[in-house]
């Protein structure tokens, strides 16, 4: 071996050791980030002392990274909760509502900027409905509807689920503008579960199997479900009574029965594990939708507010991240994930307040583990 040959050689290994140990020292810095965020969680939950869970899925890309879970699904049967627990997802079930809006779109079964009118003509009986209050499905999804957050219909929110779209119909007549189509953001649970009902009367198909066939199935998304079977009770965690420690919650045993018209837009039940694979689809990584609809999706949609559709929005100097919240009777969930960086986190909790912050704390990871890329 020539004497130029032999130190190429020493130089690559160097390198290659260098690299090596750098690549080590990162690894173990991401996992102390990691044990530094669960230990604070675990902590939480105990100090929280509701008896209830704190289930986690750390993602990046397509890549489950880490994931566990802290305290009770079933304190009263000593049932631990885990990664594949099943929660109410709440309000994320807006995000699987769009996402299946924006499939629609993609697929040239309806346009963003078309009125629902076409589909639902139910609606010209909104108190308020006229030619300049018309309404599209990009108003409905960004909530820029103009209308109100809830109907005026009494027991608008509860019933059997497979009465929802009936509750839908009551409610329309009872639900009035609080401004114009277009002029402002204004968080609208009803514009949701409207727009559901618009999506399944332009697809000719029950908004419950168009999500189960287009979302569901082909992310084998086995965990997920708007009805629990019988079989799957077992892995359902029990909401708990925030203000009785160790009790369960009675009003969210009663709502697992049905939430009224609250189905496209809280009716949702999954598991972190499930809500990571979604939140890749969100990623590009299914090949479901394309870039440019999931960029439609994640960019504002606004005059005023951060949210696009389906999606709140939040960016600074370091992040800019895209997810939902959702809270119900007994539950607390949070999805949030960062465009640039790609990491994900999701928080699952069968009770509705406590120690953690389910979006700051968020947030805040995701800011510590892009900043340790960086480094």
């Amino acid at each position: 071996m020539s004497k130029t040959l032999f130190k190429v050689l020493i130089i690559v290994l160097v390198f290659c050791h260098g690299y090596s140990n750098a690549q080590h020292q990162n690894e173990n810095n991401l996992q102390s980030i990691i044990n530094e965020f669960t230990n604070g969680i675990k902590k939480n939950v105990e100090d929280d002392d509701f008896k209830g869970s704190i289930s986690i899925a750390l993602t990046r890309g397509d890549s489950v990274i880490w994931s566990g879970a802290y305290g009770s699904a079933d304190y009263i049967s000593n049932r631990k909760a885990d990664s594949t627990t099943i929660y109410r997802t709440g309000s994320i079930s807006k995000s699987f509502t769009a996402f299946l809006m924006i499939q629609l779109v993609q697929e040239g079964t309806i346009e963003l900027v078309e009125h629902i009118e076409k589909y639902l003509p139910e609606i010209r009986q909104l108190n308020g409905y006229s030619d300049s209050t018309k309404i599209t499905f990009l108003q409905l999804a960004s909530h820029t509807s103009g209308l109100i957050r809830e109907p005026k219909l009494e027991d608008a929110a509860s019933g059997p689920i497979r009465e929802w779209e009936s509750k839908i119909l009551q409610s329309i007549p009872q639900t009035s503008f609080r401004s114009k189509p277009g002029e402002q953001y204004s968080y609208s649970n009803i514009g949701f579960g409207i727009l559901g009902l618009a999506i399944s009367r332009a697809a000719g198909k029950s908004f419950i199997e168009l999500v189960e066939e287009k979302i569901f199935k082909p992310l084998n998304m086995t965990n997920s479900f708007f009805i629990v079977p019988e079989d799957r009770m077992a892995d359902l965690a029990k909401g708990m009574n925030p203000s009785s420690h160790g009790t369960i919650n009675p009003d969210s045993e009663l709502e697992h029965k049905g939430r009224g018209y609250k189905v496209p837009n809280g009716g949702i039940y999954s598991t972190p594990n499930d809500l990571a694979i979604f939140m890749a689809a969100n990623m590009g990584y299914k090949g479901i939708l394309s870039r440019d609809n999931l960029a439609i999706m994640q960019s504002k949609q606004t005059p005023k507010g951060n949210y696009g559709l389906g999606f709140a929005l939040y960016e600074d100097n370091t992040i800019s991240t895209v997810g939902h919240g959702g809270a119900v009777t007994g539950y607390n969930c949070s999805l949030l994930f960062e465009k640039e960086s790609q990491y994900g986190v999701i928080l699952m909790r069968n009770y509705n307040r406590g120690n953690t912050n389910l979006y700051r704390s968020s947030v805040a990871l995701i800011r510590q583990l892009k900043k340790q890329d960086s480094e």
